[in-house]
């Protein structure tokens, strides 16, 4: 470690009992792979680069947008539109010169992982969907690697280390313990479908990038084992021990050749049975052929009333939570359902599908994202 400058700018760690000259180093030494520069991504690596990590690789294929700044505070107005990695490496490198930050503007595959999973020392999973956490958390089963684990929704979150090293020689539990098999899409709402309130992804990422620092340098007790669950509205914590279950291993695959031809978009994907996603466009010029019906709670803004009434769309509202009891209401004709992102309205179609064989039902792509930022004619 270089003195006097590393000293003054470390001194508040390296006066820690147990922390010391010997933990900075090994963080100086230390390469850490994030995966997402989003909500969670943003702390991790900030706190990371500022404890003195000297190697970190990021990953995000998503550039800043506004809807991004409520809880992505590493970006500014002025970063909208530029590549989130491209800003993360830039801020980083201001924050401390001497650290390496390599970054990956792609989205991130299964090569990716089997290449560079064995460069880095501890993985994190940052990422905000099911398919992506499954194929990480498989690479790092594969590869050896720790990994730290984070989520949230709406204002809850988790943490927990997977796959780390036990003093009895194996191996701790993974995602797959946890969650043996993935949820279909769109039954568990991620921050654009659910909402989050922009604190709660920098207390879970705060967290997350704790345990990498645990791991990194040996000190204290990581999350192996344990899934920590964070309640903000009521400031609570609550810890549950994890064993590992008798699917988990079935369920993943068992050789680098088996993961390269793991699909994870469609083993989390929902069961569509025939069900058309619709673009904006095409319901633009049939809208009067369909009743559109709004899925979302009654509480998700914005609401469709004034703008179906200025398009003379004939509409009704229809909760995913209490689609199946008030099926009965739907007319006995073509159907478009719209959600936030065009997700819960592809599994309520499934669902009425299911139920109602004799009528034509569509989900409309996009979700009232799309729609409200399509002008109609």
């Amino acid at each position: 470690m270089e003195a006097p400058y590393a000293y003054d700018r470390y001194q508040r760690q390296l006066i820690l009992k147990g922390f010391g000259v010997e933990a900075q180093d090994k963080l100086r030494r230390g390469r850490v792979l994030v995966i997402g520069a989003g909500g969670l991504g943003c702390p991790i690596i900030q706190y990371l680069v500022a404890a003195g990590v000297g190697h970190i690789g990021v990953a995000d294929p998503d550039k800043v947008s506004v809807s991004n700044l409520h809880r992505q505070i590493l970006f500014g107005a002025d970063d909208i539109g530029a590549w989130k990695a491209d800003v993360v490496r830039q801020k980083m490198q201001r924050l401390d010169p001497d650290a390496e930050i390599i970054i990956w503007k792609e989205q991130w595959m299964h090569p990716h992982c089997l290449e560079f999973f064995p460069q880095y020392d501890v993985v994190v999973d940052a990422t905000d969907n099911f398919a992506s956490r499954y194929m990480i958390n498989d690479a790092a089963v594969l590869t050896g690697k720790p990994l730290v684990f984070g989520a949230v929704s709406q204002y809850e979150g988790q943490v927990a280390v997977f796959n780390c090293p036990t003093a009895e020689g194996g191996r701790s539990v993974h995602y797959r313990d946890l969650f043996p098999d993935p949820p279909q899409d769109g039954e568990v709402l991620n921050c654009s479908e659910g909402g989050v309130l922009g604190v709660l992804p920098g207390i879970i990422g705060c967290l997350q990038a704790a345990e990498v620092i645990k791991l990194l340098t040996g000190i204290g007790t990581p999350l192996a084992n344990q899934l920590l669950t964070y309640q903000l509205l009521t400031q609570s914590f609550f810890t549950l021990q994890l064993s590992a279950h008798p699917m988990a291993g079935q369920q993943m695959p068992g050789s680098a050749e088996a993961f390269l031809a793991t699909d994870y978009v469609a083993l989390c994907d929902i069961a569509r049975q025939g069900i058309r996603e619709m673009t904006v466009e095409e319901w633009r010029e049939r809208r009067r052929s369909f009743l559109l019906v709004d899925v979302r709670e009654p509480y998700e803004q914005p609401r469709l009333d004034i703008l179906c009434s200025a398009w003379s769309v004939e509409w009704t509202e229809l909760p995913l939570s209490s689609l199946s009891e008030q099926l009965p209401l739907l007319a006995d004709r073509d159907l478009v359902l719209v959600c936030k992102a065009g997700r819960r309205s592809l599994l309520a179609a499934s669902i009425i599908a299911n139920k109602r064989p004799d009528i034509h039902v569509f989900s409309l792509k996009g979700g009232v994202d799309a729609l409200i930022g399509s002008p109609m004619n």
